[in-house]
């Protein structure tokens, strides 16, 4: 906690703001944004492999959380100051930490796969400037963080030649995501049947929350890859214009389905659990195999100066 206390001591209004903006890429919202950009508009496999990496990393650490259930920083030091604005993106228990687990996973796999060395270096950056961010806000600790950034780590290096093998032979993409499918599961399972009675309150609905979301998610990771590999078998070559309308649209699409069927859902199914599950199912069939088959239609729109140099 001490280490806590120095971040809080040299703390400014200045910094707060930065860091709460930089640790906002350790969040959900962002990852899926990282996830479809790298999905739509790079290479489909590598979106398989950062998503793989943050989907498994993610289930592994909330596990943790619920097995060690430590409680945040200012939980148990109420001496330590927190970053107005903090809390409200730290639910749950503290150890270990869930942005920490999301930013290394996705920044780190695109530092590994990415040719141009500016990319690499600023990906990089961020695998140090996210984490850091969770410790000088005062909701993590050095444990949680340097836990979740092994984690990350070692599926980044552990994910990588199973995807790259599987480019060549589907059987290990499958085994991948037949192996998310199942850990994913067990949590649920765990989660429903299984968690500690002393879990409660935001506790232990952050933790049941994800545990559906996660099933949802590898379910649909499932079903985008057989209708992938079997029928559409989509590129994600185009021109600059095309990428950007196909991210900023399917991404805009696919935000309108996660929070547009959210009260329907709720109101047709009555488990809170598996109307969440439902909805995420939705969101990643229609983000991986439904508007996929649009991009023939922006691989053909051609920026304005290439128009220019034709005529």
């Amino acid at each position: 906690m001490e280490f806590l206390h120095l971040l809080r001591d040299i703390s400014t209004p200045v910094l707060d703001k930065l860091f709460l903006a930089i640790t906002f890429l350790g969040d959900e919202t962002f990852f899926i944004i990282i996830g479809l950009l790298v999905f739509w508009c790079i290479d489909k496999y590598e979106g398989y492999y950062v998503l793989s990496v943050g989907f498994i990393g993610t289930i592994v650490n909330q596990f943790l959380k619920i097995v060690c259930r430590i409680p945040r920083p200012w939980v148990r030091d109420p001496s330590l100051s927190v970053a107005e604005g903090a809390k409200s993106g730290a639910g749950g228990f503290s150890f270990p930490s869930g942005h920490t687990q999301s930013s290394v996973g996705s920044f780190g796999s695109i530092a590994v796969f990415a040719k141009n060395k500016g990319i690499r270096i600023a990906a990089i950056v961020l695998c140090v400037l996210v984490p850091f961010s969770r410790m000088y806000l005062g909701v993590h600790t050095p444990a949680d963080v340097l836990v979740s950034y092994a984690i990350a780590l070692l599926l980044i290096f552990a994910v990588r030649p199973i995807v790259k093998k599987g480019k060549q032979n589907p059987a290990y993409m499958w085994g991948l995501i037949g192996f998310m499918a199942a850990l994913s599961v067990a949590f649920l399972v765990f989660m429903e049947f299984f968690a500690p009675e002393s879990l409660s309150g935001n506790n232990y609905t952050h933790a049941y929350e994800n545990a559906y979301t996660l099933t949802g998610c590898v379910l649909g990771i499932c079903v985008v890859y057989f209708v992938d590999s079997k029928y559409t078998h989509f590129e994600t070559a185009a021109p600059f214009v095309g990428q950007v309308l196909k991210l900023v649209l399917g991404t805009a699409v696919a935000f309108i389905i996660k929070e547009g069927l959210r009260a329907p859902l709720a109101a047709v199914i009555s488990h809170e659990g598996a109307a969440r599950l439902v909805r995420y199912f939705l969101l990643v069939v229609a983000a991986g195999a439904v508007w996929p088959t649009t991009f023939g239609f922006f691989s053909k729109i051609k920026n304005k100066n290439k128009i220019q140099e034709e005529q």
